[in-house]
């Protein structure tokens, strides 16, 4: 995607999404609503959150604060989530990859099986982070044995992260978040490439956007946690933008449906961010989101923030984002509206 034809797609993006956009700096104020049905935030200490919804069952999964293990919870209600027990169904290995730094799993059912699509680094190498796969052949996910299936091998050996599984008019396609090693710098882009298997990718592999905002630049340049909604005729991909403090935020991308999604030209990108900090409802940093399609046809969006601006040291090693959901609107002409993130609720 050249420079050019990245700044005409944000003069369109600009010129569809001006009215849909919250300001730049900080999200407006929320209309009164009917309390959520489940507490806010629903899980503390709980980041990157993904719920698939199976059968009876809702399931989660999060990054937990020791970045040493997969959890995985299920009940029969969002609500029901907040209580169920956490099962960990894998440990980090004690060296070599796999070893540290466990992040952003997604649990997929696909092809009769059950995977989690996670990223990991090593412990002599933190940020030698990859994406990886586990497997389940029980029907029960929260039965069986995981194993371990190998890493999710990309165009390059580098920095690699928060795969996203979808599938759209028959075809199965994953996006996630890596370093161009011929950026030579520490920026992470959006990536999509269409799959060969639960396991295996298939070129080719496409970058769908890249940092080019300052809202996308604060204390890193960052394009990360892509998360896929297909509805009213368009396909929608939230990413996460810029560091993982108060900056943190949601920018947009969004297709035809009936578009060539593996064509950079199929997608338009919004100008400004589309879920960003409330400091007046004291939400901070709202990002590394997942959506959910409730049987009514109400969409969910789920995602983590802070309820405090400050942070001392690195927003990393700060354990306070914590698991939300809140339902997702639309405009008249069928773009997700987000509003802010809303207050939290009395436990």
């Amino acid at each position: 995607m050249t420079p050019n034809a990245l700044t005409r797609r944000s003069l369109i993006a600009a010129t569809l999404l001006a009215p849909a956009l919250p300001a730049l700096a900080q999200a407006p104020a929320a209309p009164a609503q009917a309390p959520l049905p489940w507490p806010n935030p629903l899980i503390p200490q709980r980041a990157d959150p993904q719920i698939l919804r199976h059968g009876d069952w809702y399931y989660l999964m999060a990054t937990v604060p020791e970045y040493d293990r997969l959890e995985l919870r299920r009940a029969k209600s969002i609500a029901g989530l907040a209580t169920a027990e956490a099962k960990v169904v894998w440990r980090k290995h004690d060296s070599g990859p796999m070893s540290r730094h466990i992040w952003a799993p997604e649990l997929a059912f696909l092809d009769g099986r059950w995977y989690i699509h996670f990223s990991a680094g090593e412990a002599k190498e933190p940020w030698k982070i990859r994406m990886w796969t586990l497997e389940n052949t029980s029907a029960d996910p929260m039965q069986g044995t995981w194993n371990e299936r190998g890493q999710i091998k990309t165009a390059w050996e580098s920095f690699t992260l928060d795969a996203t599984v979808f599938e759209h008019r028959g075809k199965r396609y994953m996006a996630w978040a890596q370093n161009d090693p011929a950026s030579k710098n520490h920026s992470t882009n959006i990536y999509l490439s269409r799959m060969k298997s639960p396991t295996e990718l298939e070129g080719p592999q496409v970058r769908l956007t890249q940092p080019e905002y300052a809202w996308e630049k604060v204390r890193h340049q960052v394009n990360e946690a892509p998360a896929v909604l297909i509805h009213g005729g368009r396909v929608f991909m939230t990413y996460s933008a810029a560091g993982t403090g108060a900056e943190y935020c949601l920018g947009l991308l969004w297709a035809d449906e009936k578009a060539d999604l593996l064509a950079p030209e199929s997608w338009r990108k919004s100008p400004g961010p589309v879920f960003s900090t409330s400091a007046e409802n004291s939400q901070f940093g709202p990002g590394h989101n997942s959506f959910l399609i409730e049987p009514d046809g109400t969409v969910l969006n789920v995602f983590h923030a802070r309820n405090y601006r400050d942070i001392v040291g690195d927003p990393l090693k700060d354990t306070g984002r914590a698991t939300r959901v809140q339902p997702l609107n639309f405009t008249a002409d069928g773009m997700p509206d987000f509003g802010p993130p809303l207050k939290e609720t009395q436990r």
